[in-house]
Parts: C-alpha cells; structure tokens; sequence
C-alpha cells in the first residue's frame, strides 16, 4: 500500500461504512487520521477501533461535525491546519419514488448529501497537493424508479466534482460511485435474514456475483489519494451493476 506517511486525513462520515473502511485504510498508509460525524457515541466506538491498529507516532482523532450546518463547517475548518486529503461519505437520504417521497424528505436528502459535500468543498483548508474525494452513487447512471431522488443527488455531485476540479486546481477532486455496498445503513431496511435474501439476489444478478463491501471502496478512494494525475473524475466501483 502505498505511503501516506505524515500526512493528514480527514474522514467526513467516518464512524462507520465506508466512512470507517476510508480511514483504516489511510491509517494503515501511515496517515494522520482525523473521523468525523454527527454522532459522538459512533465516533468514539469508531476510535477505538482505529487505535488499535495506529502506531505510537500516528494521531488519530475524532470531531463531532454537522455537515448540514454551514456555520458548524466553517468554524471546523478555521479552527484546524490544512488537510493533505478529505474524504466525504457522509449522508443520510430518505430514498423513494418522486410522488411517494415527502417534500420535506427530498429537501433533507438534498441537504444532507449534496449541501453537506458542498459545504465542506466551499470551506475546507487543503494543502496545494491535497485531495478531496466525494461518495456519489452508481444510480446516477442507472436511475431506479424507487430511488429518484437519490440519482439525481449522485449526477449533481458528479457535476460537482467536475466543477470544483477546476475550481480548486491544483488540489485534485475526484469522486467515488459505490454499487450496493453492504453497510450499517442497510440494518434499517429489515431483519438480517431478509437482509441476507435481498444480497444474495443481488448478487445473481451482478457481473462478479457477489455484492460490495466498504473495504472496496475504500481501495477506490486510497487510489485516488495517492494517484497526482487523477483528478475531475468519477471511478465507478459497482461490481458491473449499471451494465447488468
């Protein structure tokens, strides 16, 4: 794996998932990590994980941030150092059909992925060779009549990403498009036998027959940390989902 020795990572959304699979996998490059949420109770169990597998001279710390909250943000990022590369996974998205989606969920969903990202990118201190790197989704391409809202939040993040490529130069922007990737946030969906039933389905029906792990994305996101060349680009990790 290739060294992140000395530098310092941020992790917006890193108590869990994707989030956590980010950080571990920088920690384990030699980074500096820093996780960050909305939950303290999440971020402290995620700590503590993270410890364990730091050396004496790595920091690792935690920040209880709302990304929803511009003035939160802001003071965050006057209060630190610039960061050699951010990572944002954070969000949480109410999903369903156009006509069956609540008004006040769609304006949230909205709010917590794609103001959130774009909070953090308007205030965020960055090094001139850092990175920032956004969690989009695979259904921007793929569009699913159960999840509307969702892509269209994926295809603006993408335009984003695009966007703040040239905005930032030359501090690399990139972002990540996750397939079904199995974390805690499908807990909520059922009980974990039919959680089992729905993977399984869904691996029949993908190109590699198994569904995604945080870990693969996290794999995504290091090489966009550690690759100077990659920047304005969307790395889509869906297992073969929008060709299926």
């Amino acid at each position: 794996m290739q060294n992140l020795e000395n530098q310092n990572v941020l992790v917006v959304g890193g108590s869990s998932g994707i989030g956590l699979a980010s950080a571990k996998t920088a920690l384990a490059a030699g980074a500096n990590v820093t996780i960050a949420s909305r939950s303290k109770a999440k971020l402290e169990a995620a700590l503590a994980e993270l410890q364990n597998d730091a050396t004496p001279d790595q920091r690792v710390a935690i920040a209880v941030l709302d990304t929803g909250d511009n003035d939160a943000v802001n003071a965050f990022f006057a209060g630190n150092d610039a960061w050699d590369h951010i990572v944002v996974s954070a969000a949480q998205t109410p999903t369903g059909p156009v006509r069956g989606l609540s008004l006040a969920d769609a304006r949230q969903a909205m709010e917590s992925k794609f103001w959130g990202a774009y909070h953090i990118a308007r205030a965020a201190k960055l090094t001139d060779n850092a990175s920032l790197t956004l969690v989009t989704g695979f259904l921007a391409e793929r569009p699913s009549t159960k999840s509307v809202m969702q892509g269209a939040i994926n295809a603006a993040l993408d335009g984003l990403t695009r966007g703040l490529a040239l905005e930032l130069a030359p501090v690399r922007v990139n972002a990540v498009s996750p397939g079904l990737i199995v974390t805690p946030l499908w807990d909520r969906v059922g009980t974990r036998e039919e959680l089992d039933k729905l993977f399984a389905s869904a691996a029949e029906s993908l190109p590699v027959k198994r569904v995604g792990q945080p870990q693969d994305i996290a794999n995504a996101i290091h090489y966009l940390m550690i690759t100077p060349f990659a920047t304005g680009t969307t790395v889509r990790v869906d297992g073969g989902g929008v060709i299926a």
